[in-house]
């Protein structure tokens, strides 16, 4: 067993805390669309995905030595530096759940990481060719061809199933749905949790434990796989609610088309050794299945507030990694001040969270208003052959909606 000082201890503490709130966080990319169709039970989907998670934490080890070995020179980094990156890391994650919005872990871990390294070494320790190629480049791409396949894939499942009987039809996509979303949970363990393996492994490294350009070994695996899968389980839904609900409304179809684009654009990432954002693999590919289906609309409103987020996640993390880092570097003291201030926020968060409470019983109770140009793509846009009014009544307003939203409008003016 590797030799333990008291921060190396700390650090794989909160790297495994990190991990927790990744898995709760990431849920809805994997049992989101499966929950929101009701393809699956809210509970028996996020078990479901916690088991499937944890399996996948033992596929590869490809994105792990990513982090450990490629974004960051291991040799400037100490482990209050690590640290200091989590730190980031764990506050936007918590205020991204708290408002319930799908933003990236993996690049709130790596913007953590490299805003605590250039304060801790310089711009020089941050190798910018793997910043590019395996984490920006990724970033951009990947909710895009996501997006693309999983619209097409909707309109081919729309089109091939145009004659077959409608409600045989969403039982069988439904089927389709939960495996789609045990592979996507595979695809999350395999990626998502590497990176935790990761920064463990490099913490390891920098606190002299083993050996630099080591995998990570047996144990970071396992505890890093089972931190995972029991945050899957607690289940974020505040973030299954927005993507499942506030995003788009999605049809059996939908949710096979998007779940199967997703799961293979992130199994093919995590063999590259890309570390891929599965949020924004399944945000992009859950707004391709929007688009995809005839009278299928995307609220932009959701979509633009999870883009903003997307955009500040790297440089906020950073930011906080890097402040954090410049209070470690005070000594002891500086480290356990760091420590209390994120165990305070943290529980203050949490605390702020209990004043709307979302959990499995309303899950599915979108709060996200249709919006004006919501309402007219769907008014004018005629369904697809098969899919009854009522699968629709959540996206377009009933007149009786319409007239209690205000009282001055006679029936007749609001039908």
């Amino acid at each position: 067993m590797e030799s333990f000082s008291l921060i190396l201890a700390i650090v794989v503490v909160t790297a495994l805390a990190f991990d927790f709130t990744n898995g709760f966080h990431d849920t809805a990319n994997a049992m989101a669309t499966t929950i929101s169709t009701g393809a699956l039970k809210p509970k028996v989907a996020v078990a479901m995905s916690a088991v499937l998670n944890l399996v996948g934490a033992f596929l590869s080890v490809e994105v792990a030595n990513t982090i450990s070995k490629g974004l960051v020179d291991e040799s400037g980094i100490r482990p209050e530096v690590i640290f200091a990156a989590l730190v980031g890391a764990i506050l936007w994650n918590l205020l991204t759940w708290l408002v319930g919005l799908p933003s990236s872990s993996s690049h709130a871990l790596m913007g953590g990481l490299i805003g605590a390294t250039v304060a801790s070494a310089g711009m020089g320790a941050v190798h910018g060719d793997v910043l590019v190629t395996k984490v920006l480049l990724p970033a951009v791409a990947a909710p895009v061809v996501a997006g693309v396949a999983a619209m097409l894939a909707t309109r081919f499942s729309y089109g091939i199933g145009k004659n077959a009987d409608g409600e045989a039809t969403r039982k069988g996509y439904r089927v389709g749905q939960i495996a789609s979303a045990g592979l996507v949970s595979l695809a999350h363990g395999t990626n998502d949790a590497q990176k935790t393996m990761g920064i463990i492994t490099l913490a390891l490294v920098a606190g002299g434990s083993i050996a630099p350009d080591s995998d990570p070994p047996t144990w970071v695996i396992l505890s890093a796989g089972l931190a995972i899968a029991l945050g899957t389980y607690i289940g974020g839904w505040r973030i299954i609610r927005t993507m499942g609900k506030g995003l788009t409304e999605l049809q059996p179809q939908q949710g096979f088309a998007a779940q199967t684009s997703a799961a293979t654009a992130i199994l093919a990432s995590s063999h590259l050794g890309f570390s891929l954002s599965t949020t924004h693999v399944v945000s992009g590919s859950v707004m391709g299945a929007g688009l995809g289906r005839k009278g299928g609309v995307v609220r932009w409103s959701t979509a633009t507030r999870m883009f903003v987020a997307w955009a500040l996640t790297l440089p906020a993390a950073a930011l906080v990694g890097a402040l954090a880092e410049s209070v470690t570097g005070l000594g002891d003291w500086g480290t356990a001040l760091v420590l209390v201030f994120l165990v305070a926020s943290s529980a203050a968060i949490w605390k702020y969270s209990r004043r709307e409470v979302v959990d499995a019983t309303n899950v599915n109770e979108s709060e996200e208003p249709a919006g004006v140009v919501t309402t007219a793509i769907a008014v004018v846009t005629p369904p697809p052959v098969g899919v009854p009014a009522e699968d629709l009544s959540s996206t377009i307003p009933s007149p009786a909606t319409r007239v209690a939203a205000d009282p001055a409008t006679p029936p007749a003016a609001a039908v």
